[in-house]
């Protein structure tokens, strides 16, 4: 039934009268159903390593809302978990992880086949999401890029500026780029291995793309999306990608072509109308409504969904917020987006 997939469609490079939408982070903290699973789990890891629960929350959104899209419940920090690294979750503040900064620290890190014996409970979760979900809608795989995830290994927190892994990548480029390679070779192993499981699409996620500059985006940006892509087709025939160098502004420009992805997430900073112009027509594109309409709703945020459908009408076009919906999102401001998409 994949055919009949609206997501699926776009991915492919059709223009569909009505663009498919799923939102980032759709199972999450601002849905009630989504907190009330949480506090069956206990804490956050413990959900996204119980299938059976994560599956539940991966499925709430769909329940409530109809999207077109599930993304399979999991966290970009999981790799960084499964290679070795130590991973807790501080409340009200966000995930710590033992820091890679020195030749010793890199060195205690596995790879390869390792990284299935702490990931299995995720390659369940999309199994049961196969059987779960309604036919018409696709499942998405995700994992973080490689440079994102390095910046939270390196500083062992998340950081406003990514300082600690620009100081490494300064300091220790050796040190630096065996870390990327590292995980560029255990997300195409992550990758591969939800695909087998069942999920459809996968995406990058690049949420610090945008503070690499000139080369060093290239390289470490760019470059390690490439190559996850050209393999995971190789593996996977026909898979399609999704890839979102969050910030990236004129870098947007020709990525579909550099990294064989085939669709490119854009977020808020660059107008629908100069996404229109300079990204779509290279392929499928992806987004971009600010997160804070899903906050503040009203009319602004029908005129500002109507804006972006009109912008990117003439092309392969996947609705979707620029970043993801944050907590204190009003749950009824998500249902008024999807009516206004939809044309109800």
């Amino acid at each position: 039934m994949s055919q009949t997939k609206t997501i699926l469609r776009a991915l492919a490079g059709e223009t569909l009268p009505t663009p498919p939408i799923w939102m980032m982070r759709q199972a999450g903290r601002y849905l009630p159903e989504y907190k009330a699973t949480r506090a069956q789990a206990g804490d956050f890891l413990s959900l996204c390593y119980t299938p059976d629960l994560a599956a539940e929350v991966t499925l709430q959104p769909i329940r409530r809302y109809g999207f077109d899209g599930a993304i399979l419940f999991a966290d970009i920090l999981l790799l960084p978990q499964a290679l070795g690294a130590d991973l807790w979750f501080v409340t009200g503040e966000g995930p710590r992880l033992s820091t890679i900064t020195t030749q010793a620290e890199f060195d205690k890190l596995g790879r390869g086949e390792m990284i299935h014996d702490t990931l299995n409970p995720i390659y369940e979760t999309i199994r049961i999401l196969r059987r779960e979900l309604p036919e018409e809608t696709t499942l998405i795989g995700f994992a973080g890029a490689p440079w994102t995830v390095a910046t939270y290994m390196i500083a062992g927190r998340g950081t406003p500026d990514q300082g600690p892994a620009h100081a490494l990548k300064y300091e220790n480029r050796a040190l630096f780029e065996a870390l990327i390679e590292r995980l560029t070779e255990g997300t195409i192993d992550y990758l591969s291995a939800q695909i087998d499981a069942g999920a459809e699409v996968v995406k990058i996620f690049d949420s610090w793309a945008g503070s690499l500059q000139g080369e060093d985006f290239h390289r470490y940006a760019l470059y390690p999306a490439k190559v996850i892509t050209e393999e995971l087709k190789r593996r996977h025939p026909g898979i399609p990608v999704i890839a979102f160098p969050r910030q990236a502004g004129d870098n947007y420009i020709g990525f579909h072509a550099s990294t064989g992805a085939d669709c490119v997430a854009v977020d808020d900073s660059v107008s629908p109308e100069w996404v229109g112009e300079h990204v779509q027509p290279n392929g499928c594109v992806q987004g971009n409504l600010k997160s804070s309409h899903m906050v503040t709703g009203g009319q602004d945020l029908v005129d500002e969904t109507r804006r972006i459908v009109e912008a990117l009408k003439n092309g392969p076009h996947i609705f979707n917020l620029g970043h993801g919906i944050t907590p204190d999102a009003d749950p009824e401001n998500v249902q008024l987006m999807i009516d206004t998409v939809r044309g109800q």
